[in-house]
């Protein structure tokens, strides 16, 4: 089996670049295989799911939790793409990680994480949503990748539809740095739905790659500011003078503001959900940095 890390690159984070930089700095490589990594506590299915998806028995699985000591990688190519698939070890609580091979795991886990493009985390469909779980997914989203959701073993469960909606309720409550966090419900054990795996991962990959033009944010921003304006501070209206795109992966945009420190997170994240809508970029981590100054490509 591969060993992860030997040929991947760490990918740029939103937030680790400089203040003035305003333009993407390095274009991806389309001819790239898409990196995407499997996740999810001990014995949630990771490793029958990546069995399916190859159709070959590559991975150990078994009812007895953490039969995945290592990150594995395999390269594997569906619907015109190349993927680097690995299966990780389980993340387990931290209190739990008391033997030094299991800390070895975990932070393997979150290592394949900071270099994926996509993460699929796995929940197990018959247990509750634990925070453990969130906290797998905060990490996701923080590092800026796209997060698909798989819950697991759907054939066990007896009322899927009102499992389902429950879980899109929590989802939508804990996670809203995402607009519409993305959802697949498989049986990785019979295959069912693993398909749509790939369809969600597909749609989620290009809407990270997505860059909309200067002049249409700004038409945008326009209406939105008319229809909603931002609060007042100290009695004076907050005016959002200007909006660029500075980077994809995940979709990034600055905000020429007047009083960048008074703008409520409450605003940031109204203008994030009509973004989401407006452009259909639902179900990626969206950021919006608000900055001082004055719109940096009006004439002189």
């Amino acid at each position: 089996m591969h060993l992860l890390y030997e040929s991947l690159q760490p990918h740029h984070d939103a937030h680790k670049e400089r203040e003035g930089d305003i333009e993407e700095k390095i274009e991806e490589d389309e001819e790239k295989p898409i990196n995407l990594a499997i996740v999810g506590r001990p014995n949630a299915g990771k490793s029958t799911l990546i069995n399916q998806i190859i159709e070959e028995e590559r991975f150990l699985t078994g009812p007895t939790a953490g039969l995945t000591r290592d990150t594995q990688s395999v390269l594997f190519h569906k619907n015109t793409h190349t993927y680097r698939l690995f299966d990780t070890a389980g993340l387990r609580k931290k209190a739990k990680v008391v033997h030094e091979l299991e800390k070895i795991m975990a932070k393997e886990a979150k290592r394949a994480i900071q270099y994926a493009e996509v993460v699929c985390l796995v929940l197990d469909a018959t247990m509750p949503l634990e925070k453990q779980d969130l906290t797998i997914a905060h990490h996701i989203i923080e590092e800026g990748r796209i997060l698909i959701i798989v819950l697991n073993k759907i054939d066990l469960v007896e009322d899927l539809n009102a499992t389902l909606k429950e879980m899109r309720l929590r989802l939508g409550e804990e996670l809203p740095q995402v607009v519409g966090v993305p959802l697949v419900h498989v049986s990785a054990l019979s295959g069912r739905n693993v398909e749509k795996v790939f369809e969600a991962v597909g749609a989620a990959y290009t809407t990270w790659n997505q860059r909309i033009t200067t002049g249409k944010l700004n038409q945008w921003l326009d209406a939105v500011q008319h229809h909603h304006p931002p609060p007042l501070s100290k009695g004076r209206r907050i005016k959002i003078r200007y909006m660029t795109q500075i980077k994809s992966r995940p979709p990034t945009f600055a905000l020429f503001v007047s009083q960048p420190k008074a703008l409520p997170e409450s605003y940031l994240r109204y203008l994030k959900n009509r973004l989401a809508k407006d452009f259909s970029l639902s179900g990626v981590p969206l950021r919006l940095l608000p900055r001082g100054g004055k719109n940096p490509y009006a004439p002189k």
